[in-house]
């Protein structure tokens, strides 16, 4: 089940968040992630619609929209390969004709991931917090 993300949801989504941030880039110093668990709780999340997938009650991902950016979309990492990812890209693109996200160049299975899911590469980027390279990816809903 996806749902809109209640205050409860806090510590579960920024456990999600940090653990699968840490999986995902490991070309990123864990330190960095961990530095900004204070803005994700009180700017970014804030600043978000946030939706969150839950199992038996469990939240196992969540997904953050800014206008039409998919500023975050982060399943746990016990949970993955499940078919989370996709349920959740599904729901974000019921709610926006129009999706754009950032991704680091070097994480290949997220890219890859992207990709399958309708998203094409539209520019680069370097990510200011970090120095990486990053793809910005663009998905439009179809036009009858």
């Amino acid at each position: 089940m996806i749902r809109p993300f209640e205050e409860n949801d806090m510590e579960a989504v920024l456990d999600i968040w940090l653990a699968a941030s840490i999986q995902a880039h490991s070309f990123v110093d864990p330190a960095v992630w961990r530095a900004q668990v204070d803005n994700m709780r009180t700017l970014y999340l804030p600043a978000s619609q946030v939706y969150v997938a839950e199992d038996d009650s469990k939240t196992t991902g969540f997904y953050a929209l800014h206008d039409n950016n998919l500023a975050a979309i982060f399943v746990r990492p016990a949970c993955q390969g499940q078919g989370i990812g996709k349920a959740l890209i599904a729901h974000a693109k019921q709610q926006r004709t129009e999706l754009t996200l950032s991704v680091y160049k070097e994480n290949h299975a997220s890219v890859q991931f992207y990709l399958a899911q309708g998203f094409t590469p539209i520019a680069e980027a370097v990510d200011q917090h970090t120095g990486h390279p990053e793809y910005i990816m663009r998905t439009r809903k179809q036009q009858m």
